[in-house]
């Protein structure tokens, strides 16, 4: 059984692959913040953080790392490659394995019947493209790419309820935080004075402030009660017309250069597609189970973040 804060706040220790990347860096400081005892697995393991362990592994191949995966409460797996890249051949082979490779690894270093939780990361590309209509933990997946191997991701996760443990499937939207990830690449037109909308702009984007995040993954830690699938996404899923004006609004920059969409299609290619389409996601697990959200609200998220 996990110690306790006070006698009163389970004190966990979680293993987290990918702890160093955007999300896993963030989640790390939040959790030791918190009191738990985190170790993160890199391949490059190296931290001015205090307090944190550090294994040395890569989760494409076993290795010495699964060794210590036993000694946990939980396991947060938020392992892969970005997806924000041109996808050729070869990094979507790449996109494949560092989630599916390392998601499976993972579950052959969890003992059987150890009670450990796995939290895995999966993406609301699962549902596809579905235009304005709302989708929340039930819609079925998509038949594209990204669709595909969210489904790949997903039921090599799965696979650790064989083992006696709990899992919880968390599928992001675009994580919006502070010196990184989607917002940083954002903001930086604006900043020259040539943001604006992409493409049409009316196409969805389920989004996600980082701290409601780090909130939304310690909440399925610390409630067993949590299973399944369940929506990393604010409750208001906005256009992208409102979120780059949000953006534009923070900054006090205009928003009238408008990216087209055949420029990103011939840049990004598949990709491409991601950017114009989107999706319209609702976070129906974490409302019916009381998760309350500090940072419902586009516009105020984006302030938070930029000012």
């Amino acid at each position: 059984m996990p110690a306790t804060i006070h006698g009163v706040i389970p004190i966990m220790k979680v293993f987290i692959t990918g702890g160093a990347g955007f999300v896993g860096s963030h989640l790390t400081q939040f959790l030791l913040d918190r009191g738990h005892t985190v170790t993160i697995m890199s391949r490059i393991p190296k931290s001015k953080i205090p307090g944190l362990k550090l294994v040395a592994g890569n989760g494409v191949t076993p290795g010495p790392w699964q060794k210590f995966v036993g000694g946990h409460d939980a396991v947060v797996n938020l392992a892969g490659v970005s997806i924000f890249s041109a996808w050729t051949p070869v990094y979507k082979r790449q996109m494949w394995e560092s989630r599916i490779m390392t998601t499976k690894h993972l579950i052959e270093a969890i003992p059987q019947d150890s009670g450990i939780s796995l939290i895995s990361t999966s993406a609301v590309g699962y549902y596809g493209f579905h235009g304005d209509e709302e989708l929340d933990e039930s819609s079925p997946a998509g038949s594209d790419f990204l669709a595909l191997l969210a489904v790949d991701w997903e039921t090599a996760a799965s696979t650790v309820v064989d083992k006696g443990s709990r899992c919880v499937i968390t599928r992001f939207g675009v994580v919006l935080g502070r010196n990184g990830g989607a917002l940083k690449q954002m903001a930086q037109p604006f900043r020259f004075f040539v943001g604006g909308p992409v493409g049409s702009g009316e196409q969805w984007v389920s989004w996600i402030h980082m701290e409601d995040l780090c909130r939304a993954l310690l909440f399925c830690l610390e409630n067993p009660d949590v299973h399944g699938p369940v929506n990393c996404t604010s409750p208001n899923p906005v256009q992208n017309k409102e979120l780059t004006q949000a953006i534009a609004s923070a900054l006090h920059r205009p928003a009238v250069m408008r990216a087209p969409g055949f420029a990103l299609k011939l840049i990004l290619g598949e990709f491409g597609s991601v950017l114009l389409e989107g999706q319209r996601v609702l976070p129906k697990a974490l409302l019916d189970k009381g998760f309350v959200f500090e940072h419902p609200d586009v516009h105020e998220a984006v302030r938070d973040l930029l000012v």
